[in-house]
C-alpha cells in the first residue's frame, strides 16, 4: 500500500509540473484568499471506519476556523488568525475525548504578483503553538510516554512558498508548496529533545478538478479534489539514521462533493507516518480512513 501512495503522489506532482505551461491567465484567477484556503486545510469529522493501527475512534474531528485580515478582497497581503482544534473520541466507556490538541497560529500571506492571475507564486510565514492542555508528567512512572494526560507543548515558526496553475485543458486549478517548520530551542518541552523533530521539509500537491457544465464558475465550489503531502523529519530523533524511511509521512487525500450537498463532500485518505496528535507522536500510523470534510473554496 505503501508503495501505491509513493507512485500515486509522484504521478501527480510530475504531472503538474509537466501541464505548467497550458495554463490561461484569462480563464481563472486565482487570488489570495483561494491560496490561503487550500493551504490552511479543511475541516473534517471522520467515520468509526478507520482501517489500520490507530486506536479505535469513534471520530476524529479537524476543526479550522480562519479569520482573515486584510484591507480589501485585492490585497496582495493578508494574514489568516486560525484557533485549529483536533478531537479524538475514543471508543471506551464513557467515550472519552482525551488531551485535544490545540493548535493556533497566525499566518501572513503575500501574492508576489500585483494582481491575481492564474499562474502565479506567494509566499507565507507562520507562528503556530500545539498544545493538549494537560499538566500531568510527560512520563509515566515506567518511562513510557503519557498520552492521557502528559503535558505536551511546542511552538514553531513555517517559511514556505506555494506556486499556483490553472490547466485550461483539464480544467482544473493546481496548487504546490513546500516549506521549513522550525521549532527552535526553548520554544518547546524539555522532554521532546530527541524524540520529537525539531525541522520537517514539508511538500504538497493540490489539484481541483471543476466542473464543465455551462454555469458561473465563480459560484461554484470544486466537485472533486485531491491532494497529496509528503514531509521529511530532521535532527536527531529517537536514533534513527538520516536517511530511515520512518522519517517520512505520506498522505493522499480525495475529496468528492456530491450534488446533494452544499458546503460538505465526502472524503478518503490514506497517511502513512508519525501520528500528529499531541502525545502520541511516537506512535507510527498506517491507516485508511473516510469522512465529511467542509469545501468552501468558491472559484
Amino acid at each position: 500500500m505503501k508503495k501505491v501512495v509513493i507512485a500515486l503522489f509522484l504521478f501527480t506532482l510530475t504531472h503538474s509540473l509537466v501541464c505548467t505551461g497550458q495554463e490561461s491567465d484569462s480563464t481563472q484567477r486565482i487570488g489570495i484568499t483561494v491560496i490561503s484556503q487550500v493551504n490552511q486545510g479543511n475541516s473534517y469529522i471522520t467515520f468509526p471506519t478507520d482501517i489500520g493501527n490507530i486506536e479505535p475512534l469513534w471520530f476524529e474531528g479537524n476543526l479550522i476556523p480562519n479569520f482573515y485580515l486584510r484591507q480589501s478582497k485585492n490585497s496582495r497581503l493578508m494574514g489568516v488568525l486560525t484557533p485549529q482544534i483536533i478531537i479524538r473520541m475514543f471508543q471506551e466507556e464513557s467515550f472519552p475525548v482525551r488531551t485535544p490538541s490545540y493548535i493556533p497560529q497566525f499566518t501572513l500571506y503575500y501574492l508576489l504578483r500585483e494582481k491575481a492571475y492564474a499562474k502565479n507564486t506567494s509566499i507565507y510565514g507562520r507562528v503556530a503553538h500545539h498544545s493538549n492542555g494537560q499538566e500531568a508528567n510527560f512520563f509515566m512512572d515506567n518511562g513510557e510516554i503519557n498520552t492521557e494526560s502528559g503535558d505536551f507543548s511546542t511552538n514553531y515558526f513555517e517559511l514556505g512558498i506555494i506556486k499556483t496553475n490553472f490547466n485550461k485543458q483539464l480544467n482544473a486549478s493546481q496548487f504546490f508548496k513546500s516549506s521549513v517548520e522550525v521549532h527552535p530551542q526553548g520554544w518547546y518541552a524539555d522532554e521532546l529533545e530527541g524524540i520529537y523533530s525539531r525541522v520537517r521539509w514539508h511538500n504538497a500537491f493540490s489539484i481541483f478538478k471543476l466542473s464543465n457544465k455551462n454555469i458561473d464558475r465563480k459560484q461554484r465550489p470544486a466537485d472533486i479534489s485531491l491532494k497529496g503531502e509528503a514531509i521529511w523529519m530532521f535532527g536527531e530523533l529517537n536514533n534513527w539514521e538520516s536517511a530511515s524511511n520512518k522519517r517520512l509521512n505520506l498522505s493522499l487525500t480525495f475529496f468528492y462533493h456530491p450534488k446533494l450537498l452544499e458546503d460538505i463532500g465526502l472524503f478518503m485518505q490514506y497517511y502513512n507516518g508519525s501520528d500528529y496528535y499531541n502525545m502520541h507522536f511516537n506512535h507510527q500510523l498506517n491507516i485508511m480512513r473516510f469522512g465529511i470534510m467542509t469545501e468552501k473554496l468558491r472559484f
